[in-house]
Protein backbone atom coordinates (compact mmCIF):
# COMPACT_ATOMS: atom_id res chain seq x y z
CA UNK A 1 0.00 0.00 0.00
CA UNK A 2 1.37 3.29 -0.97
CA UNK A 3 1.94 6.08 1.77
CA UNK A 4 -0.14 8.82 1.99
CA UNK A 5 0.40 12.25 4.22
CA UNK A 6 -1.57 11.67 7.37
CA UNK A 7 -3.39 14.07 9.74
CA UNK A 8 -5.70 12.34 11.87
CA UNK A 9 -4.50 10.19 15.46
CA UNK A 10 -1.45 8.99 14.81
CA UNK A 11 1.64 8.76 12.18
CA UNK A 12 3.51 5.96 11.55
CA UNK A 13 6.66 5.44 9.44
CA UNK A 14 5.43 2.56 7.16
CA UNK A 15 2.48 4.21 6.49
CA UNK A 16 2.73 7.69 6.05
CA UNK A 17 5.14 10.41 4.99
CA UNK A 18 6.40 11.78 8.28
CA UNK A 19 9.47 14.29 9.23
CA UNK A 20 12.21 12.52 11.20
CA UNK A 21 11.52 13.01 14.99
CA UNK A 22 14.68 11.43 15.79
CA UNK A 23 16.89 14.08 16.97
CA UNK A 24 13.67 15.21 18.80
CA UNK A 25 13.24 11.91 20.56
CA UNK A 26 17.45 11.96 21.75
CA UNK A 27 16.73 14.82 23.57
CA UNK A 28 14.02 13.17 25.33
CA UNK A 29 15.42 10.27 25.96
CA UNK A 30 18.37 12.69 27.65
CA UNK A 31 15.67 13.85 30.03
CA UNK A 32 14.25 10.25 30.74
CA UNK A 33 17.73 8.89 31.32
CA UNK A 34 18.71 11.95 34.09
CA UNK A 35 15.20 10.68 35.51
CA UNK A 36 13.16 13.60 35.18
CA UNK A 37 9.55 14.32 35.61
CA UNK A 38 8.16 16.59 33.13
CA UNK A 39 4.76 17.57 31.14
CA UNK A 40 4.90 17.94 27.26
CA UNK A 41 2.12 20.20 26.67
CA UNK A 42 1.73 21.87 23.40
CA UNK A 43 -1.29 23.01 21.45
CA UNK A 44 -4.12 20.54 20.13
CA UNK A 45 -2.46 18.30 16.89
CA UNK A 46 1.27 19.23 17.59
CA UNK A 47 2.07 15.52 17.27
CA UNK A 48 2.34 14.91 20.76
CA UNK A 49 0.50 11.38 20.64
CA UNK A 50 2.79 10.33 17.70
CA UNK A 51 5.85 11.79 19.92
CA UNK A 52 5.25 9.29 22.78
CA UNK A 53 4.38 6.12 20.78
CA UNK A 54 7.73 6.90 18.83
CA UNK A 55 9.19 7.48 21.93
CA UNK A 56 7.87 4.35 24.02
CA UNK A 57 9.22 2.53 21.06
CA UNK A 58 12.92 4.44 21.22
CA UNK A 59 12.81 3.50 25.18
CA UNK A 60 11.85 -0.03 25.27
CA UNK A 61 15.20 -1.31 25.11
CA UNK A 62 16.54 -0.09 27.92
CA UNK A 63 13.15 0.59 30.24
CA UNK A 64 9.43 -0.77 30.83
CA UNK A 65 7.75 1.41 29.21
CA UNK A 66 4.12 1.70 30.80
CA UNK A 67 2.19 3.86 27.99
CA UNK A 68 -1.40 5.18 29.54
CA UNK A 69 -3.79 7.35 27.49
CA UNK A 70 -6.62 9.20 30.12
CA UNK A 71 -9.15 9.35 27.54
CA UNK A 72 -9.68 5.51 28.14
CA UNK A 73 -11.43 6.54 31.03
CA UNK A 74 -14.66 7.77 31.39
CA UNK A 75 -15.81 11.23 33.59
CA UNK A 76 -16.97 8.43 36.18
CA UNK A 77 -13.63 7.29 36.53
CA UNK A 78 -12.61 10.50 38.18
CA UNK A 79 -15.58 10.99 40.54
CA UNK A 80 -13.75 9.66 43.71
CA UNK A 81 -10.81 8.19 44.45
CA UNK A 82 -11.96 4.93 44.80
CA UNK A 83 -13.02 5.22 41.31
CA UNK A 84 -9.80 6.51 40.24
CA UNK A 85 -7.58 3.83 41.49
CA UNK A 86 -9.71 1.17 40.22
CA UNK A 87 -9.99 2.93 36.70
CA UNK A 88 -5.94 3.28 36.93
CA UNK A 89 -5.37 -0.05 38.21
CA UNK A 90 -7.56 -1.40 35.40
CA UNK A 91 -5.65 0.76 32.76
CA UNK A 92 -2.21 -0.41 34.34
CA UNK A 93 -3.09 -4.20 33.90
CA UNK A 94 -3.96 -4.06 31.18
CA UNK A 95 -0.35 -2.90 29.46
CA UNK A 96 1.61 -5.19 32.29
CA UNK A 97 -0.63 -7.95 30.39
CA UNK A 98 1.32 -7.38 27.40
CA UNK A 99 4.45 -6.88 29.30
CA UNK A 100 6.62 -10.30 29.67
CA UNK A 101 8.86 -9.19 32.89
CA UNK A 102 6.53 -8.27 35.74
CA UNK A 103 5.78 -10.65 38.73
CA UNK A 104 2.89 -12.81 38.24
CA UNK A 105 2.51 -11.37 41.98
CA UNK A 106 2.39 -7.74 41.10
CA UNK A 107 0.01 -8.71 38.30
CA UNK A 108 -2.45 -10.51 40.59
CA UNK A 109 -2.53 -7.14 43.26
CA UNK A 110 -3.23 -4.90 40.07
CA UNK A 111 -6.17 -7.13 39.27
CA UNK A 112 -7.51 -7.33 42.65
CA UNK A 113 -7.29 -3.05 42.93
CA UNK A 114 -8.90 -3.62 39.05
CA UNK A 115 -11.96 -5.33 40.02
CA UNK A 116 -12.30 -3.33 43.91
CA UNK A 117 -11.06 -6.36 45.68
CA UNK A 118 -9.01 -4.77 48.18
CA UNK A 119 -9.67 -3.83 51.51
CA UNK A 120 -8.52 0.16 51.31
CA UNK A 121 -9.55 0.87 47.46
CA UNK A 122 -6.97 4.22 48.01
CA UNK A 123 -4.19 5.70 46.22
CA UNK A 124 -1.35 5.32 49.07
CA UNK A 125 -2.06 1.52 48.69
CA UNK A 126 -2.07 1.53 45.10
CA UNK A 127 1.60 3.29 45.42
CA UNK A 128 2.73 0.77 47.68
CA UNK A 129 2.24 -2.01 45.05
CA UNK A 130 3.37 0.06 42.13
CA UNK A 131 6.25 0.96 44.47
CA UNK A 132 7.09 -2.81 45.02
CA UNK A 133 6.85 -3.78 41.02
CA UNK A 134 9.53 -0.35 40.45
CA UNK A 135 11.97 -2.44 43.12
CA UNK A 136 11.19 -5.87 41.54
CA UNK A 137 11.68 -5.07 37.93
CA UNK A 138 14.47 -5.62 36.09
CA UNK A 139 14.35 -2.74 33.83
CA UNK A 140 14.16 0.91 35.48
CA UNK A 141 10.13 1.90 35.12
CA UNK A 142 9.06 5.28 33.21
CA UNK A 143 5.30 6.01 33.02
CA UNK A 144 3.74 7.66 30.26
CA UNK A 145 0.18 9.03 30.22
CA UNK A 146 -1.54 10.99 27.31
CA UNK A 147 -4.31 13.19 27.57
CA UNK A 148 -3.78 14.51 31.04
CA UNK A 149 -6.02 17.21 30.23
CA UNK A 150 -8.85 14.60 30.39
CA UNK A 151 -8.69 14.90 34.47
CA UNK A 152 -7.10 17.71 34.94
CA UNK A 153 -10.06 20.01 36.49
CA UNK A 154 -10.52 16.51 38.94
CA UNK A 155 -9.34 16.65 42.68
CA UNK A 156 -8.71 13.06 42.65
CA UNK A 157 -6.14 13.85 40.09
CA UNK A 158 -4.22 16.23 41.84
CA UNK A 159 -3.88 14.17 44.84
CA UNK A 160 -2.48 11.47 42.25
CA UNK A 161 -0.06 13.92 41.17
CA UNK A 162 0.78 14.86 44.86
CA UNK A 163 1.97 11.34 45.75
CA UNK A 164 3.86 11.39 42.20
CA UNK A 165 5.46 14.45 43.85
CA UNK A 166 6.05 12.85 47.63
CA UNK A 167 7.77 9.75 45.57
CA UNK A 168 9.94 11.47 43.67
CA UNK A 169 11.10 13.71 46.90
CA UNK A 170 11.63 10.22 48.58
CA UNK A 171 13.08 8.31 45.64
CA UNK A 172 16.60 7.63 47.61
CA UNK A 173 14.38 5.91 50.06
CA UNK A 174 11.58 4.81 47.97
CA UNK A 175 11.87 2.62 44.84
CA UNK A 176 9.23 4.55 42.10
CA UNK A 177 9.02 5.69 38.20
CA UNK A 178 12.41 6.34 37.04
CA UNK A 179 10.99 8.80 35.13
CA UNK A 180 6.70 10.32 34.29
CA UNK A 181 5.81 12.01 31.01
CA UNK A 182 2.51 13.48 30.99
CA UNK A 183 0.96 15.33 27.75
CA UNK A 184 -1.44 17.60 26.96
CA UNK A 185 -2.67 21.03 26.26
CA UNK A 186 -2.70 22.44 29.60
CA UNK A 187 0.47 23.53 31.78
CA UNK A 188 -0.21 20.23 34.19
CA UNK A 189 2.74 22.93 36.29
CA UNK A 190 -0.15 25.81 37.03
CA UNK A 191 -2.37 23.17 38.69
CA UNK A 192 -2.77 24.02 42.34
CA UNK A 193 -3.94 21.98 45.52
CA UNK A 194 -4.45 22.92 49.21
CA UNK A 195 -1.86 21.76 51.46
CA UNK A 196 -2.33 22.14 54.99
CA UNK A 197 0.85 23.05 56.96
CA UNK A 198 0.73 24.37 60.93
CA UNK A 199 -3.17 25.02 60.65
CA UNK A 200 -2.30 27.11 57.56
CA UNK A 201 -3.55 27.12 53.78
CA UNK A 202 -1.11 27.33 51.53
CA UNK A 203 -1.70 27.14 47.55
CA UNK A 204 1.34 24.59 46.05
CA UNK A 205 1.76 22.92 43.17
CA UNK A 206 1.34 19.48 43.09
CA UNK A 207 3.87 18.84 39.97
CA UNK A 208 6.28 21.82 40.75
CA UNK A 209 9.08 19.01 40.78
CA UNK A 210 8.85 18.57 37.17
CA UNK A 211 11.89 19.77 34.67
CA UNK A 212 11.24 22.56 32.26
CA UNK A 213 10.61 21.14 28.41
CA UNK A 214 12.51 22.97 25.93
CA UNK A 215 12.34 20.76 23.12
CA UNK A 216 11.26 22.22 20.08
CA UNK A 217 8.50 20.27 18.45
CA UNK A 218 8.00 21.99 15.48
CA UNK A 219 9.16 21.21 12.47
CA UNK A 220 12.02 22.65 10.47
CA UNK A 221 12.27 23.64 6.91
CA UNK A 222 15.39 21.07 6.98
CA UNK A 223 12.83 18.19 8.80
CA UNK A 224 10.10 19.13 5.73
CA UNK A 225 12.69 18.75 3.14
CA UNK A 226 13.54 15.47 4.28
CA UNK A 227 9.93 14.37 4.27
CA UNK A 228 8.96 15.83 0.46
CA UNK A 229 12.34 14.41 -0.82
CA UNK A 230 10.96 10.67 0.42
CA UNK A 231 7.72 11.74 -1.39
CA UNK A 232 9.42 12.85 -4.50
CA UNK A 233 11.55 9.42 -4.71
CA UNK A 234 7.88 7.87 -4.57
CA UNK A 235 6.75 9.94 -7.46
CA UNK A 236 9.46 11.98 -9.14
CA UNK A 237 7.55 15.15 -9.69
CA UNK A 238 10.54 17.13 -10.05
CA UNK A 239 9.59 19.87 -7.36
CA UNK A 240 12.31 21.64 -6.10
CA UNK A 241 12.11 20.13 -2.84
CA UNK A 242 14.00 22.91 -0.74
CA UNK A 243 11.82 25.87 -1.96
CA UNK A 244 8.50 24.02 -1.66
CA UNK A 245 10.01 23.14 2.42
CA UNK A 246 10.57 26.68 2.75
CA UNK A 247 7.30 28.07 1.38
CA UNK A 248 5.71 25.70 3.97
CA UNK A 249 7.44 26.77 6.83
CA UNK A 250 7.01 30.32 5.99
CA UNK A 251 3.03 30.15 5.95
CA UNK A 252 3.34 27.36 9.28
CA UNK A 253 5.86 28.09 11.38
CA UNK A 254 6.57 24.31 11.22
CA UNK A 255 3.47 23.43 13.39
CA UNK A 256 2.89 20.05 12.50
CA UNK A 257 -0.56 19.80 11.97
CA UNK A 258 -0.20 22.41 9.29
CA UNK A 259 2.59 21.31 7.49
CA UNK A 260 0.94 17.72 6.65
CA UNK A 261 -2.38 19.19 5.91
CA UNK A 262 -1.21 21.80 3.12
CA UNK A 263 0.87 18.43 1.65
CA UNK A 264 -2.18 16.19 1.72
CA UNK A 265 -4.16 19.05 0.22
CA UNK A 266 -1.20 19.59 -2.17
CA UNK A 267 -1.14 15.60 -2.74
CA UNK A 268 -5.17 14.60 -2.74
CA UNK A 269 -7.43 17.74 -3.97
CA UNK A 270 -5.26 19.96 -5.85
CA UNK A 271 -3.91 17.32 -7.77
CA UNK A 272 -5.87 16.02 -10.66
CA UNK A 273 -7.92 18.85 -10.45
CA UNK A 274 -8.35 21.67 -13.84
CA UNK A 275 -5.83 24.09 -13.20
CA UNK A 276 -3.57 21.21 -12.06
CA UNK A 277 -4.10 17.94 -13.73
CA UNK A 278 -0.98 16.12 -12.57
CA UNK A 279 1.81 16.19 -9.47
CA UNK A 280 4.29 17.84 -11.94
CA UNK A 281 2.19 21.22 -12.01
CA UNK A 282 1.07 21.04 -8.46
CA UNK A 283 4.31 20.94 -6.54
CA UNK A 284 4.89 24.41 -7.43
CA UNK A 285 4.05 28.15 -6.13
CA UNK A 286 0.87 28.19 -7.58
CA UNK A 287 -0.28 24.72 -6.52
CA UNK A 288 0.98 25.48 -2.96
CA UNK A 289 -1.43 29.10 -3.24
CA UNK A 290 -4.07 26.99 -4.30
CA UNK A 291 -3.73 24.25 -1.48
CA UNK A 292 -3.66 27.62 1.21
CA UNK A 293 -6.80 28.99 -0.12
CA UNK A 294 -8.61 25.64 0.12
CA UNK A 295 -7.20 24.90 3.98
CA UNK A 296 -8.44 28.53 5.26
CA UNK A 297 -11.76 27.71 3.76
CA UNK A 298 -11.92 24.81 5.35
CA UNK A 299 -13.98 24.02 8.61
CA UNK A 300 -11.39 21.74 10.14
CA UNK A 301 -11.70 20.64 14.20
CA UNK A 302 -8.15 22.99 15.06
CA UNK A 303 -9.54 25.89 13.19
CA UNK A 304 -12.49 25.38 15.17
CA UNK A 305 -10.91 24.97 18.37
CA UNK A 306 -9.16 28.03 18.21
CA UNK A 307 -12.13 30.20 17.55
CA UNK A 308 -13.88 28.16 20.74
CA UNK A 309 -10.75 29.86 22.48
CA UNK A 310 -11.95 33.25 21.30
CA UNK A 311 -14.96 33.03 23.14
CA UNK A 312 -13.86 31.25 25.93
CA UNK A 313 -11.17 33.84 27.14
CA UNK A 314 -12.16 36.94 26.20
CA UNK A 315 -8.75 38.62 27.27
CA UNK A 316 -7.08 36.40 24.52
CA UNK A 317 -9.53 37.77 22.21
CA UNK A 318 -8.86 41.35 23.59
CA UNK A 319 -4.70 40.81 23.12
CA UNK A 320 -4.96 39.16 19.53
CA UNK A 321 -7.01 41.90 18.22
CA UNK A 322 -5.01 44.48 19.68
CA UNK A 323 -1.78 43.03 18.56
CA UNK A 324 -3.23 41.95 14.50
CA UNK A 325 -5.13 45.52 14.18
CA UNK A 326 -4.10 47.67 17.15
CA UNK A 327 -0.69 47.61 15.44
CA UNK A 328 1.06 47.69 19.02
CA UNK A 329 4.03 45.45 19.97
CA UNK A 330 3.38 43.86 23.09
CA UNK A 331 6.49 42.50 25.07
CA UNK A 332 6.86 38.94 26.33
CA UNK A 333 6.14 38.45 29.34
CA UNK A 334 5.17 34.95 30.47
CA UNK A 335 3.98 35.53 34.03
CA UNK A 336 1.25 37.26 31.83
CA UNK A 337 -2.24 35.38 31.89
CA UNK A 338 -3.20 36.46 28.25
CA UNK A 339 0.13 35.60 26.93
CA UNK A 340 0.35 32.81 29.19
CA UNK A 341 -3.17 31.55 27.83
CA UNK A 342 -2.54 32.79 23.94
CA UNK A 343 1.11 30.60 24.30
CA UNK A 344 -0.67 27.50 25.62
CA UNK A 345 -3.34 27.15 22.71
CA UNK A 346 -0.79 27.80 19.96
CA UNK A 347 -1.70 31.49 19.17
CA UNK A 348 1.49 33.10 20.02
CA UNK A 349 5.24 32.54 20.24
CA UNK A 350 8.02 34.70 21.79
CA UNK A 351 9.79 36.55 19.05
CA UNK A 352 12.60 38.13 20.58
CA UNK A 353 11.28 39.93 22.81
CA UNK A 354 8.04 40.41 21.89
CA UNK A 355 4.81 38.42 20.97
CA UNK A 356 3.75 37.45 17.50
CA UNK A 357 1.22 34.77 16.06
CA UNK A 358 2.46 31.32 15.90
CA UNK A 359 2.12 31.00 12.24
CA UNK A 360 0.64 32.85 8.75
CA UNK A 361 -1.88 30.56 8.40
CA UNK A 362 -3.20 31.06 12.02
CA UNK A 363 -2.40 34.97 11.32
CA UNK A 364 -5.07 34.87 8.90
CA UNK A 365 -7.22 32.37 10.33
CA UNK A 366 -7.30 35.50 13.06
CA UNK A 367 -7.90 38.36 10.52
CA UNK A 368 -11.06 36.25 8.53
CA UNK A 369 -12.33 35.95 12.06
CA UNK A 370 -12.67 39.40 13.17
CA UNK A 371 -13.40 40.68 9.60
CA UNK A 372 -16.23 38.31 9.35
CA UNK A 373 -17.75 39.70 12.58
CA UNK A 374 -18.26 42.77 10.99
CA UNK A 375 -19.16 42.11 7.45
CA UNK A 376 -23.10 42.34 7.82
CA UNK A 377 -23.14 45.61 8.67
CA UNK A 378 -19.93 47.21 7.45
CA UNK A 379 -20.48 49.63 5.00
CA UNK A 380 -17.02 49.34 3.06
CA UNK A 381 -17.67 45.33 3.11
CA UNK A 382 -21.08 46.42 1.43
CA UNK A 383 -19.11 48.69 -1.32
CA UNK A 384 -16.15 46.16 -2.03
CA UNK A 385 -18.99 43.74 -2.80
CA UNK A 386 -20.84 45.62 -4.94
CA UNK A 387 -17.40 46.78 -6.85
CA UNK A 388 -16.18 43.32 -7.19
CA UNK A 389 -16.56 42.15 -10.96
CA UNK A 390 -15.17 45.55 -12.22
CA UNK A 391 -11.75 44.78 -10.59
CA UNK A 392 -10.81 41.42 -12.40
CA UNK A 393 -9.62 41.68 -15.91
CA UNK A 394 -8.47 38.59 -17.88
CA UNK A 395 -8.16 36.62 -14.69
CA UNK A 396 -5.75 38.97 -13.08
CA UNK A 397 -6.37 41.62 -10.40
CA UNK A 398 -6.49 45.69 -11.30
CA UNK A 399 -5.43 46.99 -7.96
CA UNK A 400 -4.88 50.21 -9.36
CA UNK A 401 -8.99 50.39 -10.25
CA UNK A 402 -9.26 49.03 -6.73
CA UNK A 403 -6.93 51.66 -5.02
CA UNK A 404 -9.03 54.05 -6.66
CA UNK A 405 -12.45 52.95 -5.91
CA UNK A 406 -11.21 52.44 -2.01
CA UNK A 407 -10.18 56.45 -1.91
CA UNK A 408 -13.66 57.82 -3.08
CA UNK A 409 -15.82 55.43 -0.87
CA UNK A 410 -13.42 56.12 2.18
CA UNK A 411 -14.03 60.27 1.89
CA UNK A 412 -17.62 59.07 1.30
CA UNK A 413 -18.04 57.28 4.40
CA UNK A 414 -15.15 58.09 6.29
CA UNK A 415 -14.03 61.54 5.00
CA UNK A 416 -15.38 63.75 8.01
CA UNK A 417 -14.05 61.82 10.99
CA UNK A 418 -10.57 63.03 12.71
CA UNK A 419 -7.66 60.89 12.22
CA UNK A 420 -7.18 59.13 15.76
CA UNK A 421 -10.45 57.25 14.94
CA UNK A 422 -8.31 56.10 11.49
CA UNK A 423 -4.90 55.26 12.94
CA UNK A 424 -6.40 52.07 14.48
CA UNK A 425 -8.79 51.68 11.87
CA UNK A 426 -8.07 52.62 8.33
CA UNK A 427 -6.15 49.46 7.46
CA UNK A 428 -8.66 47.12 8.66
CA UNK A 429 -11.17 49.19 6.56
CA UNK A 430 -9.09 48.13 3.24
CA UNK A 431 -9.10 44.47 4.42
CA UNK A 432 -13.08 44.70 4.91
CA UNK A 433 -13.05 46.23 1.30
CA UNK A 434 -10.80 43.88 -0.02
CA UNK A 435 -11.82 40.70 1.19
CA UNK A 436 -15.28 40.39 -1.00
CA UNK A 437 -13.06 41.08 -4.49
CA UNK A 438 -10.50 38.28 -3.97
CA UNK A 439 -12.96 35.78 -2.17
CA UNK A 440 -13.13 32.89 -4.07
CA UNK A 441 -9.78 32.78 -6.14
CA UNK A 442 -7.32 34.58 -3.81
CA UNK A 443 -5.66 34.91 -0.52
CA UNK A 444 -4.40 37.45 1.61
CA UNK A 445 -1.48 37.90 4.65
CA UNK A 446 -0.16 40.59 6.45
CA UNK A 447 3.95 40.70 6.64
CA UNK A 448 4.68 40.16 10.08
CA UNK A 449 8.26 42.66 10.34
CA UNK A 450 6.03 45.44 9.21
CA UNK A 451 2.76 45.42 11.15
CA UNK A 452 3.21 48.07 13.41
CA UNK A 453 0.81 51.67 14.01
CA UNK A 454 2.89 53.40 11.25
CA UNK A 455 3.19 50.51 8.39
CA UNK A 456 1.64 47.50 7.35
CA UNK A 457 1.93 45.54 4.58
CA UNK A 458 -0.36 43.46 2.69
CA UNK A 459 0.78 40.48 0.09
CA UNK A 460 -1.96 39.33 -1.94
CA UNK A 461 -1.72 36.28 -4.33
CA UNK A 462 -4.79 35.80 -6.94
CA UNK A 463 -4.64 34.32 -9.78
CA UNK A 464 -0.89 33.07 -9.89
CA UNK A 465 0.24 36.89 -9.37
CA UNK A 466 1.47 38.25 -5.97
CA UNK A 467 0.65 42.07 -5.38
CA UNK A 468 2.01 44.29 -2.31
CA UNK A 469 0.11 46.79 -0.79
CA UNK A 470 2.00 49.27 1.92
CA UNK A 471 -0.79 50.77 4.15
CA UNK A 472 1.27 53.72 5.88
CA UNK A 473 -0.02 56.10 8.00
CA UNK A 474 0.87 59.90 6.94
CA UNK A 475 4.18 61.49 9.24
CA UNK A 476 5.59 64.23 7.09
CA UNK A 477 7.29 64.43 3.52
CA UNK A 478 10.60 63.20 4.75
CA UNK A 479 9.30 60.01 6.35
CA UNK A 480 6.89 59.69 3.23
CA UNK A 481 9.78 59.67 0.99
CA UNK A 482 11.82 57.43 3.06
CA UNK A 483 8.81 54.86 2.98
CA UNK A 484 8.30 55.19 -1.22
CA UNK A 485 12.30 54.14 -1.42
CA UNK A 486 11.37 51.18 1.09
CA UNK A 487 9.07 49.92 -1.20
CA UNK A 488 10.97 50.34 -4.17
CA UNK A 489 13.70 47.93 -2.36
CA UNK A 490 10.65 45.41 -1.03
CA UNK A 491 9.81 45.65 -4.96
CA UNK A 492 13.02 44.03 -5.71
CA UNK A 493 12.93 41.71 -3.15
CA UNK A 494 9.97 40.35 -4.58
CA UNK A 495 10.92 40.17 -8.23
CA UNK A 496 8.21 42.78 -9.14
CA UNK A 497 7.77 45.62 -11.49
CA UNK A 498 4.93 47.29 -10.09
CA UNK A 499 3.95 48.14 -6.35
CA UNK A 500 1.39 50.08 -4.42
CA UNK A 501 1.09 52.00 -1.55
CA UNK A 502 -2.01 53.25 0.76
CA UNK A 503 -1.38 56.35 2.79
CA UNK A 504 -3.90 57.52 5.67
CA UNK A 505 -3.33 61.17 5.73
CA UNK A 506 -5.06 62.97 8.52
CA UNK A 507 -3.86 66.49 6.97
CA UNK A 508 -6.78 68.93 6.52
CA UNK A 509 -4.86 70.09 3.40
CA UNK A 510 -4.11 66.90 1.94
CA UNK A 511 -4.81 65.86 -1.76
CA UNK A 512 -7.12 62.68 -2.14
CA UNK A 513 -6.23 60.67 -4.97
CA UNK A 514 -3.95 57.79 -6.90
CA UNK A 515 -0.73 59.16 -8.79
CA UNK A 516 2.20 57.15 -10.64
CA UNK A 517 6.09 57.13 -9.55
CA UNK A 518 8.62 56.11 -11.67
CA UNK A 519 12.08 55.00 -10.14
CA UNK A 520 14.03 52.99 -13.00
CA UNK A 521 12.18 49.83 -13.87
CA UNK A 522 9.54 50.14 -11.01
CA UNK A 523 6.36 51.69 -10.70
CA UNK A 524 4.90 52.64 -7.25
CA UNK A 525 0.67 53.39 -7.41
CA UNK A 526 0.18 55.30 -4.56
CA UNK A 527 -3.12 56.71 -3.31
CA UNK A 528 -4.02 59.05 -0.63
CA UNK A 529 -7.14 59.45 1.54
Amino acid sequence: MAKYFNTVAVCRPNQHYMVDITDKLEQICKMVDAGQYFTINKARQYGKTTTLKALAGFLEKDYAVVGLDFQRMSASDFKDEASFVMAFAREISAVTGRMGDVPEKIRERLDEFAEGNVKHTVLSVLFRCLNQWCAESEKRIVLIIDEVDSASNNQVFLDFLALLRVNYIDRDEIPTFHSVILAGVYDVKNLKRKFTADGEHKENSPWNIAADFEVDMSFSVAAVAGMLSEYEQDYHTGMDVGKMAEMIYEYTGGYPFLVSKLCKLLDECVAGSKDYPDRSSVWTRNGFQEAVHILLKEKNTLFESMIHKLSDYPQLRSMLYMLLFGGKTIPYTPLNSSIQIAEMFGFIKQDGDNVAVTNRIFETVLYNQFLSEELLNNKMYDAGLKDKSGFIRDGRLDMRRILEKFVIHFDDLYGDRDGTFYEDDGRRYFLLYLRPIINGKGNYYIEAETRNRERTDVIIDYGGEQTIVELKVWHGNAYHSRGEKQLFEYLDYYHLDVGYMLSFNFNKKKEIGVKEIVMGEKTLIEAVV
